[in-house]
């Protein structure tokens, strides 16, 4: 399915953006290799743009999204899901076969490929422990299966976002576990979701900026007042330091220079510069080419 023109604004977890030029949406991986074998160098790929910051000016160019790609197969304690599953779909599928590793996924609006692209993690969890190998597309190899160990992961990072590759698919191994353990796990980990982090009802993409090495965004942010910080429609959620919230129909021009406060004001109190987590797309006005340069959002 293609759409011109098409409206991204309610797609995004942040409910910013203008109108892409062209939206693809495959419904499989054979379709997806086909639009990526095409030889067209400037498509982007998204999932459920979850933890992107969409441009309100839009962006000219063509897209392609996962959303429909959503096929699970389950074998013994292996399991295979597209890029285009949603974590909690996929933890909940798992939990029905009695296999655990992915109760962290839960909570996640995100899905497959974003997550195993930026090794996400929570509660002790993380893409990395149970991932034994993803299918990926490399504008220099064509279509390529990587092990975990080719994969190069870290925290929040992965060879996909170094290389640029594009996620298709992933497998995972797990392990057997009562069903009723598995679930009360989940329960826990959604709780702990909706006490440490804005539900989607408030507009955001997640966690603004990484964690630095031995300490917490949330913690700087939170030492340097910016619960208390706004611009325009947009503020930082008043009960965790490291969260936007678009709240009066904020752009993107005003969660970028909220961005930028917060990197700022660590940068001066700390000498810590903080490393965002949202990714953009579109097109950017003066403004926003200037505080991307500044805050390295690619």
């Amino acid at each position: 399915m293609i759409e011109k023109d098409f409206e991204i604004k309610n797609f995004t977890t942040f409910k910013i953006g203008g109108k892409i030029g062209e939206v693809v949406f495959p419904q499989n991986i054979e379709e997806m290799c086909e639009i990526l074998l095409s030889g067209e160098s400037d498509v982007k790929v998204f999932g459920n743009l979850s933890n992107t910051l969409v441009s309100s000016d839009g962006f000219d160019g063509k897209v392609i999204l996962t959303t429909k790609m959503d096929n699970v197969q389950i074998n013994g304690m292996r399991v295979v899901a597209d890029a285009g599953v949603k974590g909690p779909k996929l933890a909940q599928l798992a939990c029905e076969a009695g296999l655990s590793g992915l109760e962290f996924m839960i909570g996640f609006p995100g899905s497959v490929g974003g997550e195993i692209y930026m090794n996400a993690s929570a509660n002790g969890q993380a893409v990395s422990d149970t991932l034994t190998s993803a299918i990926c597309y490399s504008k220099e190899e064509g279509i390529v299966k990587l092990s975990k160990e080719e994969l190069n992961f870290a925290y929040r990072t992965s060879r996909c976002e170094s290389d640029g590759l594009v996620v298709l698919q992933g497998e995972f191994e797990l392990k057997q576990k009562p069903k009723a353990e598995i679930k009360k796990q989940m329960e826990e980990n959604l709780a702990f979701r909706k006490s440490h982090q804005p539900s989607l009802a408030l507009p955001n993409c997640g966690s603004v900026f990484k964690n630095p090495e031995g300490n917490s965004a949330g913690k700087l942010l939170d030492e340097v007042g910016a619960k208390s910080f706004s611009c325009g429609g947009a503020k930082v959620w008043e009960n965790h330091a490291n969260f936007i919230i678009n709240c009066e129909n904020g752009s993107s021009e005003d969660i970028l220079n909220l961005m930028y406060k917060m990197y700022t004001e660590v940068k001066e109190k700390f000498e810590i510069e903080l490393e965002p987590e949202v990714k953009y797309l579109g097109n950017k006005n003066i403004r926003e080419v200037e505080l991307c340069r500044i805050l390295n959002i690619k």
